[in-house]
């Protein structure tokens, strides 16, 4: 068993590296290829939209081809794209080979999933999650810390090369420690699902993320965008909870059952109000304290070490007690922690400080994210598992749009109201902070502190409402009857 989450393990936080990884290079990039960052964030936002595009038909090449082999190509091929985004040449050809890395990164995590669900069965499943949580947490702390190394020490390339070794590795451990699944004889592909869903999810994480970086969701290219995202998604969900549809991409049917919807809202109010919060923590670092990327991401380090202590624990209790009560504790540590970092935050606040608040958010962070998808994964079938596993990844992933969304207008909103600039990159502030008058200039740390604590202030509120949903998860050690006994992929 350890030697299978050990080769998941090993594919998934490569794959959640590379996001942050890449985001501290992109204005190396620019630079690099001589074009603006608008261009150039497209080398971020091309691989979110594969990802996008291609989550949705995980549970269903799962059932059709096997685990085993979704997971191998689906690591060849982000491989494949790194080392070929590693001597892109342009702008465009590294988007291109972004892109192909999504194709394949999008796979990676739910076929992870649903290999560790269904090898470990579910009286184990919190802590096979708790190992699955692992890449997840300590992606966004090391990312940044990596990045900032590679970019500066060493070349922008090595941010993709690093993952060719990696994924060499986990490709032939994979081969050899994975046992071979069968894969479905029968399996339809549900097309109408996927025409409506894939589409439907770029364009609604891409709307969210432009309006966000634009801070005006009006636009009528935004409002376009996003608008049709909703409504495919809305068509996608009555057309996969119509009667006829026996077969559907993603069994939204599943989120009838108590356990799986609690787990669903508790995973949305989480992943929006925490998710948010941790994209602006490192701005501070930078934009308030003056640290480098390198530091900045040092410095948020402790939330990785609070997180690493609790989240074997919390596996392992979710097993013996029921997730409810876990993931219950887990939110008020979270909540206390966001709260004692919103109090602190100043031009001059104490480092210690803050990182203490950090650990404590962390340890919270352990307790709550993989307990709750445990609540969900306890209670399915050996063959509901991978288009739940999915079905669960597409929630957490727009959640987590629409959390970065919410949180990056809302600071943006609270320093237009302090009189400061908020749009535009590094040096078009810049240059909008120099024509401030005096006065108002030596304000400028006070006032961004404030918009920063008062952002922070309102995540741990939306914190709260997480309170609701896990109200209503299982509050009680997993029970194994026969309609959760593991049965053979149809």
């Amino acid at each position: 068993m350890l030697a299978v989450a050990m080769v998941v393990v090993l594919g998934a936080i490569m794959s959640i590296l590379d996001v942050t990884v890449v985001n501290v290079a992109l204005r190396h990039l620019s630079e690099d290829f001589k074009t603006d960052l608008a261009t150039i964030q497209w080398v971020a936002t091309g691989y979110t939209l594969a990802l996008a595009t291609v989550i949705p038909v995980t549970g269903w090449a799962a059932s059709r081809f096997g685990t085993k082999r979704l997971y191998i190509i689906s690591i060849i091929l982000f491989v494949a794209g790194s080392a070929l985004a590693g001597t892109a040449w342009d702008a465009p050809s590294l988007i291109a080979f972004r892109v192909l890395q999504g194709l394949g990164g999008g796979m990676i995590m739910p076929a992870g999933m649903t290999i560790l669900t269904q090898a470990a069965g579910p009286q184990r499943v919190g802590q096979v999650m708790s190992i699955v949580g692992i890449p997840m947490l300590l992606g966004p702390i090391l990312g940044p810390i990596l990045g900032g190394y590679l970019v500066d020490d060493v070349s922008w390339r090595w941010i993709f090369y690093i993952n060719v070794p990696i994924g060499a590795v986990a490709v032939v451990l994979a081969a050899r420690i994975l046992k071979k699944d069968q894969p479905g004889k029968g399996e339809k592909l549900d097309f109408l699902g996927l025409v409506l869903l894939s589409p439907g999810l770029a364009a609604l994480i891409y709307g969210l993320a432009t309006g966000a970086e634009k801070n005006d969701f009006a636009r009528p290219d935004v409002l376009a965008t996003t608008v049709g995202g909703a409504v495919l998604v809305l068509l996608f969900a009555l057309h996969a909870l119509s009667k006829r549809n026996t077969a559907p991409l993603i069994d939204l049917r599943l989120f009838k059952r108590r356990s799986v919807a609690a787990a669903a809202g508790t995973m949305v109010l989480f992943a929006c109000a925490f998710f948010g919060a941790m994209l602006i923590l490192p701005l501070y670092y930078q934009s308030i304290r003056h640290q480098n990327a390198l530091h900045a991401g040092l410095l948020l380090a402790p939330q990785g070490f609070g997180a690493m202590i609790t989240m074997p624990v919390g596996g392992k209790l979710t097993d013996k007690l029921g997730p409810g009560k876990v993931v219950l504790v887990g939110l008020a540590t979270v909540v206390i922690g966001v709260a004692a970092f919103a109090m602190q935050i100043t031009p001059d606040s104490s480092f210690w400080g803050l990182g203490g608040a950090l650990f404590v958010m962390g340890m919270g962070m352990g307790m709550t994210m993989m307990p709750t998808m445990s609540a969900a994964m306890q209670t399915l079938q050996h063959a509901e598992v991978p288009r739940a596993s999915t079905g669960l990844n597409i929630i957490q992933q727009v959640a987590g749009s629409i959390g970065t969304a919410f949180i990056a207008v809302l600071l943006a909103t609270q320093l237009k109201d302090r009189g400061l600039p908020s749009g535009g990159d590094q040096a078009q502030q810049a240059a909008a902070f120099a024509k401030l008058p005096p006065e108002t200039l030596a304000q400028v740390p006070h006032k961004m502190a404030d918009a920063f604590q008062t952002t922070y202030w309102w995540s741990a509120a939306l914190l709260l409402l997480a309170f609701l949903p896990a109200l209503f998860l299982p509050r009680s050690k997993p029970e194994n009857p026969a309609a959760d006994a593991p049965m053979p992929m149809h």
